[in-house]
């Protein structure tokens, strides 16, 4: 058995792993270094070096071993027939769009797009979300997506509170026919901002003093709130107050908008359109409001501009509220949105345009319209008078109707002993309407469908009153009305795709961001009706399975990380960091601790820090970095003397921002830990650490760890993703749990921080099977080949570039960082240049501008091959040659092919190009032989970002 698995270990990390063992050779000769254990040995500081080799992770299986015993557990998950509801619906997405997007890695395998000129496919595809979101809502002003309902539900309070005129108000009031799972994240982030939260009933809310009230239009039970009567009672108590709405983008097609009957702001979950319901996620939300709040919304906004010829292009707007830039200010700590799900859910809405959509909607509609009439029929009393497709009906034996319902496996909701709920979608059919007579009345029920559609015609029973009806026509812009057959969607998101750097065009070499291989074995699983169509609040008893597989892909995590237990929530690395803010907060608290409130931040760490304990109610204070990059311990040793008997936590990264392993990261520890406080260690860069050290190996308390970085779930284009937080033992009390699902977990009854008890469940298989196919060898074999690759580039452009930071021994961590600054004064060229230049090259560019402003930060990964990083140098030391040629004169500051890049086909046929331009065309699209045998076009000139700044526009029109 032994040698079997040690063939299989060899046959997936050859797979995965870029450099062969010969190439790896090679790389290290030319480094001047003896072998790769040497590297790293001088790499990574001996006292934190592990020595247990992994022996929590077992050995490697092959692809089609990992994905048999995927299957076994998989056939453990009894996925039933859910009429659950509560924000997650059975839904069918369209196999063009299941094939070319979600199971595509043109889509899948994208960074999120801050360089726009080679991202236009996937933000044509996210103005289109939110094109459905304003047509929808009627507001004129919506984001690209947020991480769930839930959460966008929190981002709504926040909004209302960072703009209410009375900054001495803080009260926040909640509809109690909210969905709970709502409640309760609004709830959390309410208590840790100081705002005093109120729960009402809905027609009880304008009774009270408050900056905001958050309320649904098709609630928990299913009843619509008139939410023209509602706003209006509001305002005339609270003129000041913002209304928030809760809403379906479904039922939207048939109600009249939020914006419409007088609301601020709208949210909701896109997930209905096409995305599974995946045992809570991912999903994408949808946020709306008015543009005059625009510089207060959380997340990404995309933006119509123009480029350098004039041409219409798009952008991610507004970049100025990004976190890495007003970092404790920030509106929110989410720099990550569900790029991959909202462009799923715009091609669902693209595919079946305004007439499907609606067709949809009024067939889910008149079969609970049929449902409603049957049941009251015989007696059944229906907890509201209105609705879109959520029934609530009185009874007397719930809980043994439930249980009827599960034998027959069939999932209904269960409010409380004497009520019933359920919810129909895209997928009920007739026959599902008569069993659902059957399970509630009993087989005898003596109805007939067709009657009681008949009946509902005759006596115009209809659960949407008349006044509640929409009148607007919505989607009549052009993109939805031209794809309706599969030849036009299928030639439409190709389109796109074409438009779009991802992984499957070249390398990615983004520092702190870790763009390694996805394999497709890896991606498999999460198309499995197993995985994809489990309801979030199923029986846990239903998802033996699922849960089978979550607790042993913690217990790996716990041998990697060396904590005591993961919390799976959180499903964002900035979500993590939050999480485990609250968790160090909830501990000091419980020790009487509560004037403990400061965050120490190095300089360098990531944006999304700061603002994680700002929204935890921290007070940071920067620690500053020395000369070397490293964490000034001087700087450090003052702060603990002034604030120490204050300080809640440090929050550090390791390897540091600067792409080298501190020395001192142990005394760091040491010292926040003996002046009273925890430390928090962000798993940006695990990457380099799995198999090396590890979080609990140097001290931390907590860590989150970035699945989507380094276990492999691919970025998406800026979402999904997954940060389970790793928490030692005394933690553990204080991380999220759930309001409606009870894990039994040491934690189940604390507050959540999203919307799903296990967040994205959906994706965790992805890493199950990351785990599962390296093994315990393959995992630290990773990491080696990681910071080998990264001290190749290092070595071979360092005579060319100035590189920022090294360790005491010369060598960097699994990425380093290009001073560009000197050209600067030199040339007239900005970090900018290069990174446009680079496209032409055929690169997407690296990390720019942080943690250093006027450098590139390069992560090359472990998946790179020799072959394709010499490629990069090769283009990398071009690029140097051309400086070089202005630096001299031949090119001029204001002519050269770096000011004017990316060049399009367009630039290339131009008749005048070498008279404006002043160099040849083949120099600019063709600058290296490996150009000439593959060219990636951008579809656009550089972007015109001063043109999109005054002219602000995130729709069609």
């Amino acid at each position: 058995m032994s040698t079997q698995h040690s063939w299989s270990h060899a046959a997936f990390v050859n797979r995965h792993i870029g450099p062969t063992s010969t190439e790896q050779r090679t790389m290290l000769d030319a480094m001047n270094c003896r072998d790769l254990d040497t590297l790293i040995d001088a790499t990574v500081p001996a006292n934190i070096r592990r020595s247990d080799q992994l022996q929590g992770v077992p050995l490697a299986l092959s692809e089609t071993e990992a994905l048999s015993r995927l299957a076994q557990l998989a056939s453990q998950n009894q996925v039933q027939r859910s009429f659950m509801g509560q924000g997650y619906y059975p839904t069918e997405l369209p196999l063009v769009i299941a094939r070319n997007v979600l199971e595509n890695p043109s889509w899948y395998t994208a960074y999120t797009p801050y360089q726009a000129e080679i991202a236009q496919g996937r933000l044509e595809a996210l103005l289109n979300f939110q094109q459905v979101t304003l047509d929808l809502t009627g507001f004129d002003l919506a984001s690209a997506s947020l991480l769930d309902e839930a959460t966008a539900a929190a981002e709504a309070m926040m909004l209302a509170y960072r703009v209410r005129k009375d900054k001495q108000q803080h009260t926040f009031v909640v509809a109690t026919d909210v969905f709970p799972q709502v409640q309760a994240v609004v709830q959390n982030r309410a208590h840790h901002q100081g705002i005093h939260l109120v729960f009402a009933a809905p027609d009880a809310v304008h009774e009270h003093a408050c900056f905001g009230v958050l309320v649904q239009q098709s609630n928990r039970y299913g009843a619509l709130l008139d939410i023209r009567a509602c706003v209006e009672a509001i305002k005339s108590h609270q003129p000041n107050a913002l209304v928030a709405v809760g809403c379906d983008w479904l039922a939207l097609m048939l109600l009249a908008s939020p914006a419409a009957q007088g609301a601020d702001i709208a949210y909701g979950s896109s997930q209905r359109f096409g995305v599974p319901m995946g045992y809570g996620g991912p999903h994408a939300a949808f946020f709306a409001t008015k543009s005059i709040y625009k510089r207060a919304v959380a997340g990404r906004i995309i933006g119509v501009s123009k480029d350098a010829r004039g041409e219409q292009a798009f952008r991610m707007a507004m970049q100025t509220r990004e976190q890495h830039i007003r970092r404790d200010k920030a509106n929110s700590n989410l720099c990550t949105s569900q790029v991959l799900l909202a462009n799923i859910a715009s091609f669902y809405a693209v595919y079946h345009g305004a007439d499907g959509l609606k067709a949809i909607a009024q067939r889910v509609h008149d079969l609970t319209n049929i449902l409603a009439l049957g049941l009251q029929s015989k007696g059944i009393h229906l907890a509201q008078s209105t609705w879109f497709d959520t029934l609530t009906c009185q009874v007397p034996d719930a809980k043994q109707i439930i249980e009827r319902a599960e034998a027959a496996n069939v999932l209904l909701r269960l409010d409380n002993p004497q009520q019933i709920g359920m919810s129909l979608d895209e997928l009920t059919t007739p026959e599902e309407v008569v069993h659902l007579w059957e399970l509630l009345l009993g087989e005898d029920h003596h109805l007939v469908f067709a009657d009681i559609s008949q009946a509902v015609g005759q006596q115009s029973f209809d659960g949407i009153p008349s006044a509640s009806l929409r009148r607007d026509a919505v989607l009549q812009h052009t993109v939805f009305q031209q794809h309706r057959t599969e030849t036009e969607m299928l030639r439409y998101i190709k389109r796109l795709e074409r438009k779009d750097y991802a992984l499957d065009t070249g390398m990615i070499p983004l520092g702190s961001c870790t763009m390694k291989l996805n394999a497709t074995a890896q991606m498999v699983p999460i198309g499995w009706a197993a995985f994809k169509d489990m309801h979030p609040f199923a029986p846990m008893s239903k998802a033996a399975g699922y849960h089978e597989m979550i607790n042993e892909l913690e217990s790996w995590l716990c041998a990697i990380t060396d904590f005591d237990a993961i919390c799976m929530q959180p499903n964002s690395g900035a979500q993590g960091e939050y999480a485990g803010l609250l968790a160090i907060k909830g501990y000091l608290h419980s020790q009487g601790q509560l004037e403990r409130d400061i965050c120490l931040i190095p300089t360098s760490a990531h944006g999304t820090n700061p603002a994680s304990a700002t929204m935890v109610g921290f007070e940071v204070k920067s620690v500053a970095c020395d000369s070397e990059g490293n964490i000034d311990m001087t700087s450090l040793q003052a702060l603990l003397a002034e604030h120490g008997a204050k300080v809640a936590c440090i929050m550090i990264t390791y390897p540091s921002t600067h792409g080298v392993f501190e020395a001192e990261i142990q005394a760091v520890c040491e010292q926040v830990h003996a002046a009273g406080g925890q430390v928090y260690l962000d798993g940006a860069n695990m990457n380099a650490q799995v198999g090396l050290t590890s979080p609990g190996l140097i001290g931390a308390d907590v860590s989150h760890l970035n699945l989507h970085k380094t276990f492999a779930i691919p970025h998406g284009g800026g979402g999904p993703g997954m940060g389970p937080i790793g928490i030692k033992h005394h933690l553990m009390p204080f991380v999220a749990g759930h309001s409606v699902i009870h894990s039994g977990r040491p934690w189940h009854e604390n507050l959540p921080v999203s919307a799903a008890p296990w967040g994205s469940a959906g994706i965790l298989p992805i890493s199950w099977m990351y785990c599962a196919t390296l093994g315990r060898v393959g995992l630290s074999l990773a990491s080696k080949v990681a910071i080998l690759n990264a001290n190749y580039l290092k070595t071979k452009l360092e005579h060319a570039y100035s590189i920022l930071y090294q360790g005491e021994h010369g060598w960097v961590a699994h990425e380093c960082i290009i001073d560009l600054r000197p050209f600067k004064a030199s040339a007239g060229i900005s970090e900018l240049d290069v990174a446009k230049r680079l496209i032409d090259y055929g690169f997407h560019a690296p990390t720019m501008s942080f943690p250093v402003v006027g450098t590139l930060m390069m992560e090359p990964t472990e998946s790179e091959s020799l072959a394709e990083l010499d490629r990069f140098i090769a283009a990398m030391l071009s690029i140097r040659a051309e400086i070089a040629a202005i630096e001299a004169g031949t090119w001029s500051r204001e002519q050269n092919p770096l000011v004017f890049a990316p060049h399009t086909e367009a630039d290339i046929i131009a008749a005048d190009f070498e008279s404006t331009h002043g160099y040849s065309r083949e120099l600019a699209a063709f600058p290296c032989a490996f150009v000439q045998r593959h060219k990636f076009w951008p579809a656009v000139n550089r972007l015109d970002d001063t043109y999109g700044d005054r002219h602000f526009c995130c729709s069609f029109s």
